[in-house]
């Protein structure tokens, strides 16, 4: 009964909050719209990446790739094939969980530093296949003009689908994070050999995070291709991986809203700085060289420690 009142006032928030998203084109420009569906877009791709890495202490150092496939896979369905649609929104998110199963396979096996380089060097070779395969994938021309279905054509509905969808895949993974096998993920987080020895599979229990986050990476490329029309190969190389990483360290990485406040940050910071100089990275080292220094949590993990220290956990460090 304790925690009746803390769960309505954040049910209330979020309702509040959602409802404020949901009446954003009646007060925001059509740049304002988009401005605020790459954010969505971009902080579901951080929170799928932070499931492995704050959740699951697993080094996750190219989680790009599955935002790249599941957007590539959404593009060349809808561009070469005359199957429905919307079939490619689910096609997307499918083939990015297939290749964050295959990678999980041989990622597995290995753990800390040694899992994070593997598998950047399985996610170049991805990228370098999308690069170079120009007669399938446009090279490094990218995919454009992507013929979208009529119901998402215009800004506005993209982004209530945007809007939609990420609510959707938002309280999935918090249900996936606050259920028993999260908190078991969590347990391996913390001590993985302690979890093995009591019966734990650890390796099973990391193959099947790495599904899902996959799968949340993938849902979120087929976003981007709502928001934007287009793809590119960029969106599977390694600086964006370290972009969305730089988001959940940056917003609180043992926190489940704090890769969604990091999204909000950097690509506030990358559009409004951008503006004025192309060295908007400068400011954004700057600004990560000092959270570490002072704010090791993040922001939203130093707030929450701050104000409600029972609320967060205080596991081992594992990066």
């Amino acid at each position: 009964m304790s925690d009746a009142p803390k769960n309505w006032k954040l049910f209330t928030f979020g309702l509040g909050f959602i409802i404020l998203l949901a009446l954003a084109p009646f007060y925001l420009s059509r740049f304002y719209v988009y401005f605020v569906a790459l954010i969505l877009v971009t902080g579901l791709l951080a929170t799928s990446l932070n499931m492995v890495l704050g959740f699951g202490g697993m080094y996750q150092f190219h989680h790009a790739v599955f935002y790249g496939v599941g957007a590539y896979a959404v593009a060349l369905m809808l561009t070469k094939t005359s199957l429905p649609p919307f079939l490619g929104f689910i096609i997307g998110p499918v083939a990015a969980s297939l290749l964050a199963f295959v990678m999980g396979l041989i990622c597995v096996r290995l753990s800390k530093l040694y899992f994070g380089m593997l598998q950047i060097s399985l996610g170049s070779l991805v990228w370098a296949l999308v690069f170079r395969w120009y007669s399938f994938t446009g090279g490094d021309d990218g995919i454009h003009g992507i013929p979208l279905p009529a119901a998402i054509s215009s800004i506005t509905s993209a982004y209530y689908f945007t809007l939609i969808i990420t609510a959707i895949s938002l309280v999935i993974m918090y249900l996936i994070i606050n259920s028993p096998f999260g908190r078991i993920f969590q347990a391996i987080r913390d001590n993985p050999e302690r979890s093995e020895s009591i019966g734990v599979n650890v390796r099973v229990h990391q193959l099947v995070g790495e599904l899902i986050a996959g799968f949340f990476g993938g849902v979120a490329g087929t976003l981007f291709v709502a928001v934007e029309g287009s793809v590119f190969p960029d969106l599977l190389f390694w600086h964006l991986s370290l972009e969305i990483l730089i988001m959940c360290l940056l917003g609180g990485w043992f926190t489940f809203f704090g890769p969604m406040l990091g999204a909000v940050i950097v690509v506030t910071l990358r559009t409004v700085v951008g503006v004025y100089t192309e060295y908007w990275t400068l400011v954004l080292a700057i600004m990560l060289m000092l959270l570490i220094y002072f704010l090791p949590e993040g922001v939203l993990g130093y707030f929450l420690e701050r104000f409600k220290p029972h609320a967060v956990s205080s596991p081992e460090r594992n990066l």
